[in-house]
Formats: structure tokens, sequence, C-alpha cells
């Protein structure tokens, strides 16, 4: 095995020049502000967690996990969500607190599984827990919530695909009663969006035309408040039109935040079915296969830590964000550059406190040229150029 340059990464890791990493900063910023803005307050988890507890209990597959062990021969894992470390925190630092409680955060999290398959294995979320409270209206505030966070975050264009594990959970009951192996699979073509096996998959079950045109059916049950109507006409599975009765009364809700123009009901979405007890939900940016934001109920984690409770949440993936936005604002945005010489040291220095102290998001440079000036490129839009950099303006004491 050849050692690694010096100027190698490991697979599925990334460096953040100074534009993207303040693209970054700027996205996390506007989002937590926002979240701030809703009653949610920020919590800070440590970045390993002993693998028998937060490692277990995380929603993530065990051979996704990064591991290690410490001098004592105990298994930690680097945090691949932040929902579990949340829930380790609300059952013990913040037993006596009272519910509901609204946390949020962002953070690095890591999972092994993404550098094989071409993608980040460190990324970069944002997000929310909303903890203690099972009505609809706790969903539908997360939802409304993840909306609100995009468009701070300067998305323009996006749609929130929302689903229930229970619609899907209770309809397999109905049409494949003792048939787990059949459910799974079915549940795995879904959660890939592989329909085409998903269709593939009916057809080798031996199923009558009726229960295979049931099942086929589901995959046109996408849309608005319609669907809720629709999905009620295809099984009578108490589970299933329960779960149905929930998202109608979800949807009520995001009508009246009027953000429901945003989100697409989609009873193909089961999210993690080992993770996720109820609603689910993903975002989808314009141009982008992978969602930007994904989340749901999960009403059993807590009990793992022996504070039962209901839960839902969701999470911005901030780096694909970036992606999305771009650049966004101008590189000169907040940039000014003070050029000086030695005798007017003082003169421009003291000036350059000043404009720092008046304006906290001003970035202030200061340089030390000769009596010729420096060379400079001024743009018809304002800004000026030097030496490759961009600034908002340029201020000499160079007289």
């Amino acid at each position: 095995m050849s050692k690694p340059k010096v100027f190698e990464k490991p697979t599925g890791v990334k460096d953040y020049l100074p534009e993207a990493a303040a693209q970054l900063r700027s996205i996390e910023w506007k989002v937590m502000r926002c979240m701030e803005q809703w009653g949610y307050r920020e919590i800070i988890t440590p970045t390993l967690e002993y693998y028998d507890t937060v490692g277990v209990a995380s929603s993530t597959e065990d051979r996704k996990l990064f591991k290690l062990l410490d001098r004592n021969g105990t298994t930690l894992v680097m945090r691949s969500d932040m929902t579990a470390p949340i829930a380790r925190v609300v059952a013990s630092l913040l037993k006596e607190r009272p519910f509901p409680l609204r946390l949020s955060y962002h953070a690095n999290v890591f999972r092994a599984i993404e550098a094989e398959a071409g993608r980040d294995a460190e990324f970069f979320q944002s997000g929310v827990e909303l903890v203690g409270d099972a009505s609809s209206e706790s969903d539908a505030e997360v939802i409304a919530l993840a909306v609100a966070c995009l468009q701070a975050a300067g998305v323009k264009e996006f749609k929130i695909a929302l689903g229930h594990v229970g619609f899907l959970n209770g309809l397999f009951q109905e049409t494949l009663t003792g048939r787990d192996e059949a459910q799974t699979l079915l549940k795995e073509c879904l959660l890939n969006r592989d329909y085409v096996g998903y269709r593939d998959a009916i057809r080798r079950l031996g199923l009558s035309a009726d229960v295979e045109r049931e099942l086929e059916g589901i995959l046109r049950l996408r849309g608005g408040e319609e669907i809720c109507k629709q999905a009620r006409q295809v099984t009578q599975d108490p589970v299933a039109q329960q779960s149905i009765e929930h998202l109608c009364e979800i949807w009520d809700v995001l009508k009246a935040y009027g953000v429901s123009g945003h989100v697409l009901i989609d009873l193909t979405m089961i999210g993690d079915f080992s993770y996720y007890t109820g609603m689910t939900f993903e975002g989808y940016a314009a141009d982008l296969g992978f969602p930007v934001c994904s989340g749901g109920r999960y009403d059993n984690l807590l009990s793992q830590f022996g504070r039962p409770a209901p839960a839902t949440g969701f999470a911005l993936k901030t780096n694909r964000i970036v992606e999305v936005v771009g650049k966004g604002a101008a590189e000169s945005a907040g940039r000014v550059l003070i050029v000086y010489t030695v005798d007017r040291r003082q003169e421009a220095l003291r000036h350059a406190a000043q404009l720092r102290g008046q304006d906290q998001d001003l970035a202030v440079e200061t340089r030390l040229v000769g009596q010729g000036g420096i060379n400079a490129e001024r743009r018809n839009d304002g800004t000026v150029v030097v030496q490759g950099s961009v600034y908002r303006e340029l201020i000499e004491f160079t007289g």
C-alpha cells in the first residue's frame, strides 16, 4: 500500500476554500437565526459518542458508522447524525426540563458508506428537534420551519415531499399479511426510489390482479390535498386510514402557515422505515438530485435512553445548499481594503478600527504599500480588484 502524498485527503472529505467557507457559514447563520426566531435553542454535542449507546440508537446502519477505540478498548463512533445525541441529552442533562423541548443545532456528521457511493463522508447539517409533542400541529410546525429555513438560506425553488410510514405499513399488512420478507423488499424499493424494481417485485410475488393493481396504484398517489381523499379509497386498513387522517390534519395546519404551496403529498415516501414512526418528508431543490433537507417523526427513540417521549424534527444538508445557492452575494460584499504608506500608518489603522467598530459585518483589510500606491482595477459596478481579490471599496492613505 503506497503512502499518501502530503496534499491528498481521504476519500469523501473536502477542503472549503475561503469563499465556500464564507458561504457555508453565512447559510448556517441565517438558518440558525431563523430557528431561533421560532423558539428553538441551540445545543452542541460531542463529535465522539459511545457505540453501545448513541451508535446503536442512531438511524444509521452499522456498516455506515466510523468506529474507533479509545485507550481502554471501548468502541466509539463519530456521530452519524444529531438526533440520537440530542435524545441522549434530553434523557439525561435535560431530564428535569418539561416538555415540549425545542432544540436546534448545526454540526458536521460522518457516514462511511457515503464515500463508497462517491458522496461526502463528512457533511454539515443544521436542524431542529421538537420533543414531547405528538400532535399534527408539531409535525406541521417542523415542516413549516423547514420551508422558512430553506428560504432564509437562499434556496428559491424547492418542493417538500410529505409521506407517512403508517400508510404503507397498513397497506402492506392488508395485502401481504404474514409475508414480512415481501413487505421489506417493497419498502426497500420505495426507499431507494426504484419504481421499476418495485413493479417487478410485485409481479414476482404471485398476487391476484386486483392486489397487484392496488400495490402499483400507490405510485400515482402524489400531489396536493386531493391525494388524502384518493388514499382513503385505496385501503381500509385502520392503521393506513389513521395515517391518512393525520396527513390531512398536517395539511390543514400547513395551509394556515401559508406554505402548502411548497408541499407535495407523496405516499411512496417512507424514509428509513426502521427509524421513523409517522410522517416523513424530504426537500428537493431544482436541478439537484439529492435532498437538501429531510425529517420526520420518531416516537420510539427516546425510550432507548430511558425517557419515552414523542419527537419530530428535520435536518438541512447545509453543504448541498451551498451547491444550490452558489456564490450568491458578490465576492466584494462587506470587504474593504485600506492601503497606506509608512508615514500615514497610524492614520490608516485608526480609520480601519473606526470602520470595524461602526459595522461588525464589515471586513476591513489593511496593507502597507510603497510611495507608488497599488495597482487596482475599478469595475463598472463600483467594485475594485486588487491582485485577484474583489473589494467593495479601496481607501488609500498614500498621498
